[in-house]
């Protein structure tokens, strides 16, 4: 597990290094090249944090946070706020204590997206994941108007060793999911992972279909504890933080898997993310392999950025 764990933060290294790039470079050039603590200092800073796709509204609250730190630790050199930075940046990520609180309850678990974002390969990648804890996984393909979404999530069903309950291309996606609760509790699943269209150019269709959705598995499923992650391509950037905001309006969304970091340059957005709206990043994705998928870790991404 700790080679796997290694393996993947080498990866997450490698992936970040165009966004490395952006920020650290700049980042080294004003802690070694002013020899003062001054308003331009500061500037600078977040000038090369805003280029880093962290955003304005965050950019502003890790430097008054780095302001508050020099001034109440008296800080005379540039090079000494590196680590405070660092701190105030893992400060914006706070997962909390139950960020994975599904994966030790009897869960249903809603995913949603937009197309081309590796949803359904990421929820491929976390019914493996769970699978290989001992979980009992049932995935539903309730995402049937995209073509193809059932065959692909129906071939990472075969991959990750999990049952899979679907339909006909087109069909009712709350039917799916009604087939797939009954299919949950018959087995005794521990956790049901629903694959949901993500059609946001059509919000009031989709939340109706969400509402819809919502409205069987809490008859259906009363005692099941819920979670619904959407998922954001990284390297969209600032596009990724107003798409999670327009997810928000139709759905409870309780965290964020954020995909393709490995080679963009925004990866800063996972950073503005958590601090604008208030929902964790809970997993990021680097690559195609079932294993690329991994639980978010604040201080090895940080540590990732500026290594």
């Amino acid at each position: 597990m700790a080679e796997g764990k290694k393996g993947f933060f080498g990866r997450l290294v490698e992936g970040l290094q165009k966004t490395r790039d952006n920020i650290v470079s700049g980042m080294d050039s004003i802690f070694s090249g002013f020899s003062a603590i001054d308003d331009d200092f500061y500037e600078e800073i977040e000038e090369t944090l805003i280029m880093g796709d962290l955003g304005i509204q965050t950019t502003m609250k890790i430097v008054e946070d780095l302001r508050a730190q020099v001034k109440e630790k008296r800080i005379k050199e540039p090079a000494e706020c590196k680590a405070l930075l660092m701190e105030s940046m893992k400060r914006q990520m706070d997962l909390g204590e139950n960020a994975y609180e599904f994966e030790h309850r009897r869960s249903v678990v809603l995913v949603i997206g937009v197309n081309g974002v590796g949803k359904t390969t990421s929820v491929g990648k976390l019914a493996g994941q769970l699978k290989d804890q001992g979980k009992k996984v049932v995935l539903a393909a309730a995402d049937t108007f995209r073509a193809a979404a059932i065959e692909q999530l129906t071939e990472w069903a075969r991959r990750a060793g999990v049952e899979i309950i679907a339909q006909q291309e087109g069909s009712d996606p709350a039917a799916v999911v009604y087939d797939a609760v009954a299919a949950a509790k018959a087995r005794d699943a521990d956790v049901l992972i629903c694959d949901t269209a993500g059609r946001l150019h059509n919000k009031k269709n989709l939340m109706e279909e969400l509402r819809k959705i919502d409205r069987i598995i809490t008859r259906e499923y009363p005692d099941a504890y819920r979670e619904t992650l959407v998922v954001l391509d990284g390297t969209t950037g600032q596009n990724a933080l107003s798409q999670a905001r327009q997810f928000m309006e139709v759905a409870d969304v309780t965290g964020i898997i954020l995909t393709k970091l490995d080679g963009t340059a925004k990866g800063g957005i996972a950073v503005a993310i958590q601090s604008e709206l208030g929902i964790p990043v809970k997993y990021i994705g680097i690559g195609e392999k079932i294993d690329d998928l991994q639980k978010f870790d604040a201080d090895a991404f940080i540590k990732a950025l500026f290594v």
